[in-house]
């Protein structure tokens, strides 16, 4: 989704080139662009005023031909710059195709608060197979800000609707939406760069508590598309060059990420999180933190584990060993990935851990550590001694490493 405001940016060409590698590498895409910025001129140009209500452009429908002019101006320039290919460019031999049509149904705004929006309308139905049929020819659809009605009529859309309505209608896996500013931020300058649609409405709803920027309209965009079923949303800078691959292929973005499903999860490991495992342990393990497992080890007791996953990434661990001789277990080979601690990642996996434990009727959870007895502490452990094992558990200590012993008592 394209604000017309980005296309008379000069880092468009960069995202139209960004397009177009996505395009190469087989990703089916949806451009929607707007025309607000190209409306506005049509209509300075024809010495025509808008007025707006509730920030809804008010289209007279003698204004309507400069709407449709304005329109077409911006489909046009984006059209020529996805057909460049000059040698040493970005887009030589790209060859792309773009496709578009009468696929968005419209009907009239309507009055609203005693107003009349006359040719102003909103998205009654998109033709989503007309749109998946251009995707399956290896064609880009191009969706503008214009809707037709059963009656032969033209009405000016806003962008976010038609892309909201067109990636519900396609099933969309995400919708990528272009502002002017990038990531969100609140008045403190601190940084959102994932939010649930809970914590979204939230946000939004406290919006002149954070930082004034047009990133809330497209922050609304991405909460009403999650809202209606796509999984992600991701709100990304038009003016800083690679913010939309930087999205895509880097593992925490560039942008602000609306997302309805499960972005972290924690579950049980399986057999195939091994290597991520390993990959995450291996270092604690050198610095003899953590006591150093096999692959094979590993395989064995991949059921006592349970990971913290993130895209597909394995960013922590823990592991839960039942005692047999007590109602107690073991805590071990507990670790986050540096670059994702400090954000309360441990101790969600203990909550976890803590559940599974009593789940299975421990009354009991005994850690031993030798650089992170503080952190243990903070969680509810109290220091005890060697003595203070269960017999089984006592037999295997390591002097050699001399571990403090913490243990938590479990609530009923």
């Amino acid at each position: 989704m394209i604000p017309g405001d980005c296309l008379a940016q000069p880092n468009f060409i960069n995202i139209v080139s960004d397009i177009a590698i996505l395009h190469a590498l087989g990703v089916r895409l949806v451009v929607v662009h707007g025309a607000r910025l190209q409306i506005e001129d049509e209509l300075t140009r024809a010495g025509c005023r808008s007025q707006f209500h509730n920030g809804a452009r008010i289209t007279e429908r003698e204004h309507l031909p400069y709407v449709i002019n304005a329109a077409g101006t911006a489909r046009c320039q984006i059209e020529a710059m996805f057909s460049s290919g000059l040698p040493n460019s970005p887009m030589f031999g790209a060859k792309i195709k773009v496709r578009g049509g009468n696929f968005i149904t419209a009907r009239p705004q309507g009055i609203i608060d005693g107003v009349d929006h006359q040719m102003t309308g909103k998205v009654r139905s998109v033709d989503g197979q007309a749109i998946l049929e251009i995707l399956q020819s290896n064609c880009i659809a191009l969706l503008s800000p214009i809707g037709y009605s059963i009656t032969g009529e033209v009405f000016n859309l806003s962008f976010t609707d038609i892309g909201i309505s067109a990636a519900t209608s396609i099933a969309a896996d995400k919708v990528l939406i272009f502002n002017d500013d990038g990531p969100i931020y609140d008045k403190n300058g601190t940084l959102y760069r994932q939010l649930t649609p809970a914590q979204c409405e939230h946000f939004l709803a406290e919006q002149s508590q954070h930082a004034p920027t047009s990133s809330y309209f497209s922050l609304r965009a991405g909460y009403a598309a999650c809202k209606k079923g796509v999984a992600r949303a991701h709100i990304i800078s038009s003016a800083e060059d690679g913010t939309l691959l930087k999205e895509l292929f880097t593992r925490d973005g560039s942008g602000t990420m609306v997302h309805s499903d499960s972005y972290e999860t924690i579950r049980p490991a399986l057999l195939q999180d091994v290597p991520g495992i390993l990959n995450l342990i291996g270092p604690l393990e050198q610095k003899g933190i953590l006591v150093k497992r096999s692959r094979e080890l590993l395989e064995n007791e991949i059921n006592y584990f349970t990971v913290l996953e993130k895209d597909n990434l394995i960013i922590g661990c823990a592991a839960l060993y039942p005692m047999q001789d007590a109602a107690a277990g073991e805590l071990a080979c507990v670790a986050v990935m540096k670059e994702y601690q400090k954000g309360g990642r441990a101790g969600n996996l203990l909550l976890r851990v803590e559940e599974q434990a009593q789940q299975l009727r421990l009354e009991k959870i005994y850690v031993l550590t030798t650089r992170t007895a503080h952190w243990f502490i903070e969680q509810g452990f109290v220091e005890t001694t060697v003595d203070a094992l269960p017999a089984s558990r006592k037999a295997l200590y390591n002097y050699q490493r001399n571990s403090k012993i913490l243990v938590k008592k479990l609530m009923p």
